[in-house]
């Protein structure tokens, strides 16, 4: 066989419907870039893009000859919906390098599966329905979702093979991406596959869907070690090459939002045998689905609690101001908190805001001055802040993520700072990141394990970054008010299907036949 043509191309990006438009400068900020740049990128040792794209890369270049066709990956963080001109130029971009590219044997699309525009709940089964009309239906396409898609038809319809990410906190972008590459082999080699799906009617607040260490504990972990298992024993094994469990992004208010499972296989009752299995699962865990946070005063009485150097240093995640959800970054209600207690010997980060990075930066370590936060105003929840500072520090623009879900990416920070603000060092930065990996309070020189209190602006990819520092145990999810609250009854849902658990106690739902 002669080295296949492979095309390659993506967009993720995960969407909250009520944070602030998503533009072009928003994936400039992250990854924005086609052609010969995409492989180059792909192949470093620490790329600036996530790890589906260098993983299929690094898969392919390693099992053999091949002729990788780059298109464009438009990858950025966690924002609101994209604004529409900007997504139809991706497209238009996307159309042509598709039209152009001559002979075909396959298409590779890192997508995130969340995504919105200003004006299409799903961008990414309109990227796909385009890649049908223009290369047809004959030519395998495989796509890599994150766990977070909410899945549409079209998601589903006009792929070869669904692979969706299995850890949570993610650990194994990498993984998907090569095993995405080997799926992709296997359809160039003749393999016919069929993919099945069930949704659920339950929404899982973001912090009721960890993996790994604490799939004990959690719902959403049992079901994705069940598919892993089951698709290994009799009858589905050899005959199903993936499952996914989807668990869905509440925030991007979708008609098609629900925990969905998403089985490849090469048999079509065993697809949906085993996705009906996987959902029945799922539904008979409904219960647990319920998010179990801890009240702002009594995360105080924790911090403070912590002054007892007999007891165990604590890291409180702020989880309704997720970065990687949508949130700003930059709300005050635990620094606040915090601050007004006296709690000491406390590290806080990162928190996003330029003006006040640029100005601290102007001032040099060592200078005291009195810091604003938000003073350029932001969402309902960015309230101003002001707070005597000395700049205790300051770190490069360029990092090389050390953990979690940054490992070794490089991460533009932009200007950042480390204000020393009573007892605790607050880190500020110029570019918006949640902070899942200890380098961001590293880069500073600021020493994790002296610290009594850590709070962090992540939902839960902390928790693959920082667990050399904290057990599970020291985790303490705050409810604080933000744009990524678990407490799913307090937003204004409009496109979500309705009734969902656990926001409605009145959904029903019977396995299809």
């Amino acid at each position: 066989m002669t080295a296949p043509r492979i095309a390659l191309l993506g967009f993720s990006i995960e969407c909250n419907r009520f944070a602030p438009v998503a533009t072009q400068a928003d994936f400039e900020a992250r990854t924005l870039m086609g052609g010969p740049a995409m492989l180059t990128n792909a192949r470093l040792p620490a790329p600036s893009m996530l790890g589906e794209m260098p993983g299929f890369i690094a898969d392919m270049d390693a099992a053999g000859l091949w002729e990788p066709v780059p298109s464009l990956l438009a990858m950025a963080e966690p924002n609101g919906p994209v604004e529409a001109d900007f997504f139809a130029r991706l497209m238009e971009n996307w159309e042509r390098d598709l039209t152009e590219a001559g002979h075909l044997d396959g298409i590779y699309c890192v997508l995130h599966g969340a995504g919105l525009t200003t004006d299409d709940d799903d961008p990414e089964g309109t990227l796909l329905g385009m890649i049908r009309r223009v290369r047809g239906n004959d030519v395998p396409v495989v796509a890599s979702y994150d766990l977070h898609a909410n899945v549409s038809d079209a998601n589903v319809d006009l792929v070869n093979a669904y692979i969706g990410y299995r850890t949570n906190p993610h650990l194994d972008m990498r993984a998907r991406g090569a095993e995405s590459a080997q799926t992709m082999r296997l359809l160039l080699g003749g393999a016919r596959t069929y993919l099945a799906r069930v949704r659920l009617p339950i929404v899982p607040p973001t912090v009721t869907m960890l993996t790994g260490q604490d799939a004990h504990h959690r719902p959403y972990g049992e079901l994705i070690d069940l598919g892993q298992r089951r698709m290994r024993e009799a009858p589905y094994a050899e005959r199903v090459l993936n499952v996914s469990v989807m668990g869905g992004f509440a925030f991007a208010d979708t008609p098609f939002n629900g925990l969905t499972v998403v089985v490849t296989a090469t048999d079509a009752a065993a697809a949906n045998d085993l996705a009906r299995e996987i959902a029945e699962a799922g539904w008979a865990r409904r219960d647990r689905f319920q998010p179990a946070l801890t009240s702002l005063a009594d995360a105080v009485a924790k911090a403070k609690s912590t002054e007892d150097r007999s007891t165990h240093a604590l890291i409180f995640a702020d989880v309704a101001d997720n970065p990687g959800g949508g949130g700003r970054g930059n709300t005050m209600w635990i620094l606040e908190a915090f601050l007004q207690a006296g709690v000491e010997n406390a590290l806080v980060g990162v928190i996003f805001d330029p003006a006040l990075a640029a100005e601290a930066r102007l001032h040099g370590v060592g200078a005291t001055f009195v810091a604003h936060f938000n003073r350029d105003g932001g969402d309902a929840y960015s309230k101003p802040f002001r707070a005597e500072a000395t700049v205790r520090a300051l770190a490069p623009q360029f990092l090389t993520g050390r953990r979690g879900i940054y490992a070794n990416n490089t991460l533009d920070i932009g200007v950042g700072v480390a204000l020393a603000i009573g007892g605790t060092t607050v880190v500020v930065v110029g570019v918006r990141y949640q902070c899942a990996d200890p380098v961001f309070f590293e880069a500073f020189g600021l020493d994790i394990a002296a610290a009594r209190v850590v709070v962090v602006k992540s939902r839960g990819h902390f928790r693959g970054g920082f667990d050399e520092f904290f057990r599970h145990q020291d985790v303490v999810e705050v409810d604080a008010p933000g744009l990524t609250s678990p407490i799913l009854s307090r937003f204004p849902w409009q496109k979500m299907p309705r009734p969902v658990l656990p926001i409605d106690d009145t959904a029903t739902w019977t396995p299809p036949a």
